[in-house]
Formats: structure tokens, C-alpha cells, sequence
């Protein structure tokens, strides 16, 4: 018995039919050149920069206080290290220098990795008591003594 051979259809190579591709990219065209004519034109608003002038006074000096809490009660005033204990008399006494200049006592509170809340809630206290409004509290740590 002689084997039958079967034909087997031939396979068609896969082809990329580019005339779609460039109907599609001429649609996309013609939608973007209609936009952009129908687009209004934007109307600007005319604004007079100031100018600079010699007679201007430099920006104050910025006199504000940073006390960093650190651990175990440590603390620092402007990167000078001090005790919780001297807190109260060294605030009253910023405060007094910053009222008899006729300036406003301005503290930063800041916390470092190894500072616990309560300490930065009693440096916190101890600002208020003193009667200074214009505080702030960092909200990102940093290195120690920084």
C-alpha cells in the first residue's frame, strides 16, 4: 500500500497593512489642524512689574529663635546646647530683648530622630507661657544639633 501524501495549504506570511495605519494618521491630522483653528486666541492681561530701586531697605534680619529637642531633655538654641531646666529664664529673656527692640519674638520648634514628644510638648508650654504667639512647630526631623 502506497502512502497518500496530504497537501497542506501553504502558509501566508503575516503582512502589515499600512493603508489603515495611513487613514488613521491622516485622521488623527486633520482632527488636530480643525482643533487648533477653533481654538480662540488667549487674551493676556497686561501686568507692570515693579522696579527695583536703590532707595529700597534690605529685607530685616531674620531674628527668630530655633530650639531643637533632642534626647533625654537635651536641648539646643540656634545649635547651642542647653538643659530643659534654662528653658523658662532663656525664653523670657529672648522675649524682653525682642520687645524693648520693638520687634516680634518669632520660635521654631523642631524635633530630631531621637526626640520624644513630651519634651516637645513642654518646650511648646514654656513658649506660650512666656507670651509668644508667632511659633512654629517642624514637622520633618533632623540630624542632632542641626
Amino acid at each position: 500500500m502506497e502512502g497518500t501524501k496530504i497537501k497542506l495549504p501553504a502558509r501566508k506570511k503575516a503582512r502589515i497593512e499600512i493603508i489603515p495605519l495611513i487613514d488613521v494618521i491622516f485622521f488623527l491630522l486633520a482632527t488636530f489642524v480643525l482643533f487648533t483653528l477653533s481654538l480662540n486666541r488667549i487674551q493676556s492681561v497686561p501686568v507692570d512689574m515693579p522696579v527695583p530701586n536703590a532707595d529700597q531697605k534690605p529685607p530685616p534680619e531674620d531674628d527668630s529663635v530655633t530650639i531643637q529637642v533632642s534626647a533625654d531633655d537635651s536641648l539646643f538654641w540656634n545649635k547651642d546646647p542647653m538643659q530643659m531646666v534654662d528653658l523658662p529664664s532663656r525664653i523670657t529673656a529672648y522675649k524682653s530683648q525682642m520687645d524693648s527692640s520693638g520687634k516680634e519674638a518669632r520660635v521654631l520648634i523642631a524635633g530630631d530622630e531621637k526626640a520624644r514628644f513630651g519634651a516637645t510638648v513642654q518646650v511648646l508650654d514654656e513658649v506660650r507661657k512666656a507670651g509668644i504667639d508667632k511659633f512654629s512647630v517642624e514637622t520633618r526631623t533632623r540630624p542632632t544639633g542641626k
